[in-house]
């Protein structure tokens, strides 16, 4: 399966839980690793768990074998592993407090420049 079949597999998945809040991120040019990251957030650790669960159980539906699935036992951070897309799904806190988004971003080359120049002027 097409690394952006996946992804929409994946984000079926989560609004079939109604998950909230979802970002695909498109990290292709960043890492090796994986194509896309698709951060979530599920309202409690049971929704956690249980989108998780549906994003594992779609993705075996389709013939694609999850490489790992993390955090299901606590439910505040769970992984979804497909290879071509890594799912997270976080706490509303949790997401909170790692930001992922802003860690798998690359800030605009303009306002790199500004930050560099105020960084000199200090």
């Amino acid at each position: 399966m097409q690394a952006e079949q996946l992804k929409l597999l994946v984000i079926d998945a989560l609004e079939d839980i109604k998950a909230e809040d979802i970002k695909i991120l498109d990290v292709t040019a960043m890492t090796d690793v994986t194509d896309f990251m698709i951060i979530s957030t599920g309202k409690s650790t049971r929704q956690v768990k249980a989108l998780a669960n549906e994003v594992a159980m779609q993705a075996k539906a389709a013939g694609v074998q999850p490489l790992g699935v993390e955090g299901e036992d606590v439910g505040e951070w769970a992984l979804v592993d497909l290879g071509d897309v890594i799912v997270h799904i976080m706490t509303p806190q949790i997401r909170t407090t790692y930001n992922l988004e802003k860690l798998w971003s690359v800030p605009d080359t303009a306002e790199t420049s500004e930050q560099a120049v105020a960084a000199e002027n200090e």
